[in-house]
């Protein structure tokens, strides 16, 4: 089952495809994204990686957290998985 990491601290220069270099040793990288601003394009200083199993995930995270990437110390974390939804609701 696919695994998605949260990398934060990215410096400016990071793009998908040197976000993808930097993480492909610890496994099949299915998605590598560096988000931006919709208006200017710049780096937001975080994206995410995907990566084809969990353990591949979990290999990168210790391997590459606190580490340089592109000059920056990133920190990466497991992304935090969409809840089911549904709001607590008023009182009728």
């Amino acid at each position: 089952m696919a695994a998605k990491l949260y990398i934060g601290n990215l410096s400016w220069q990071t793009t998908d495809e040197s976000l993808r270099n930097a993480f492909s040793e610890f496994g099949m990288v299915l998605d590598a994204l560096v988000m931006r601003d919709r208006d200017t394009g710049r780096s937001r200083g975080f994206g995410f990686v995907t990566f084809t199993t969990a353990k591949e995930a979990a290999d990168a995270l210790s391997g590459l957290n606190e580490q340089d990437v592109d000059g920056r110390r990133i920190h990466v974390a497991l992304a935090n998985a969409k809840g089911a939804g549904g709001s607590g609701g008023g009182s009728a």
